[in-house]
């Protein structure tokens, strides 16, 4: 349901309703690695909807969002038929860009499984290129920014790969 210019900001978005499938599952009998993302992007779903992202702003405005970096970590393991609680919140914004963090907990048992921070663009679709939101939206984002800022973040942000990076 789209959130109307007054209406509350969830903080965070929730997206519910999923479980781990049975093509989810590897030959460690457990969610592989690649239906990580795919949960995350469809936790997405909720969030896109309620802020008027989803795919008919391309036909209605030419305006659409595109993912430029993704990093997601592995916490805990999700087994068959776990169900799935992910949530959303925005960490930041411009005119151009949004910087993302995701949750993914086991919904009955509450753990951490995982977490996926993203980078995504405001692309205008008639050059398909970097371009900036509408006022609207863009005052509807900076509206779900100030209902997130207060919130805690389930992870630090903005973690490498290196050997050396431990968790303290």
């Amino acid at each position: 349901m789209k959130l109307s210019p007054d209406s509350p900001i969830p903080a965070p978005f929730v997206s519910l309703g999923q479980r781990v499938l049975p093509e989810w599952i590897d030959g460690n009998d457990h969610m592989n690695v690649g239906f990580y993302l795919r949960a995350f992007d469809q936790g997405f779903d909720t969030t896109y909807e309620a802020l008027g992202l989803g795919y008919d702003l391309i036909e209605t405005r030419g305006f659409s969002t595109m993912t430029v970096d993704t990093h997601v970590s592995y916490h805990r393991e999700l087994l068959l038929d776990a169900p799935l609680r992910i949530t959303c919140q925005l960490v930041d914004c411009d005119r151009k860009r949004a910087h993302w963090i995701q949750a993914m907990y086991h919904a009955e048992e509450g753990y951490l499984a995982a977490t996926a921070e993203w980078l995504i663009l405001f692309i205008d679709m008639s050059k398909r290129k970097v371009g900036s939101m509408p006022d609207d939206i863009f005052v509807q984002m900076e509206r779900v920014k100030a209902a997130h800022a207060s919130l805690a973040l389930p992870v630090p942000l903005g973690r490498t790969i290196s050997i050396s990076n431990r968790r303290g």
